[in-house]
């Protein structure tokens, strides 16, 4: 993430220029797939069990849940966030992915995904940075979170009782960002274990790069 000095009334989005260039480091992963190489999995290896587009689906669901299902109240007070369909991604019966019956093809779910990510863009250019600092959501805590917290500077702390994670929310776009690139990296493997060449050049950042991530191949 961005290193410059910031001030609390900065713009959020001097935290993350990152969200600029993240749609076409997806996009020019998966563009040109055909079905079979979308939807290639394998049960000898846990970041198989999903496909290529079964990640992207996650991905692409993952930020409207974050921003309007979690902190929509806060970041969406009057719910103009434009998104017509938030009921269908609440609701969908896939696992933590869109709904499989609606967005299924390709382009589909990639113009989810950009979608996603310009509601990203759009919070953080209309937010501050003081605005992103005083403000938390919290979520049940979960194992993989030991883990995962040692890609998080600071942003992130428990409940008393360690069973809540309270995550201010620059740590959950940050959150976001590292889902997409560690799930890119994720698809990156499941290409190569197809014998196809990864395309994008994956930011060494989130929690494929955390010590002690499975970042095996096939």
């Amino acid at each position: 993430m961005t290193q410059q000095r910031i001030t609390d009334d900065s713009p959020a989005s001097a935290l993350f220029p990152e969200f600029d260039t993240l749609y076409d480091l997806i996009a020019d992963e998966v563009q040109g797939l055909t079905d079979a190489q979308l939807d290639w999995t394998s049960d000898e290896y846990a970041w198989a069990e999903w496909s290529i587009r079964n990640q992207l689906s996650h991905m692409a669901s993952l930020t409207y849940r974050w921003l309007i299902l979690r902190c929509g109240d806060n970041l969406f007070p009057d719910s103009d966030h434009g998104i017509e369909d938030v009921q269908s991604i609440a609701n969908s019966p896939s696992d933590r992915r869109l709904d499989d019956e609606e967005y299924w093809e390709l382009p589909v779910i990639l113009d989810m995904l950009g979608g996603g990510i310009r509601l990203a863009q759009q919070v953080l250019s209309e937010r501050t940075v003081g605005f992103m600092y005083s403000h938390s959501v919290t979520s049940e805590a979960s194992a993989s979170w030991d883990m995962m917290l040692q890609a998080h500077p600071e942003g992130i702390t428990h409940s008393e009782d360690k069973t809540m994670r309270i995550m201010r929310y620059d740590a959950m776009i940050r959150h976001i960002y590292f889902e997409e690139t560690t799930h890119l990296f994720n698809i990156q493997r499941l290409k190569r274990a197809q014998g196809l060449p990864a395309v994008s050049e994956v930011p060494r950042v989130g929690y494929w790069a955390v010590e002690g991530w499975d970042v095996s191949e096939a």
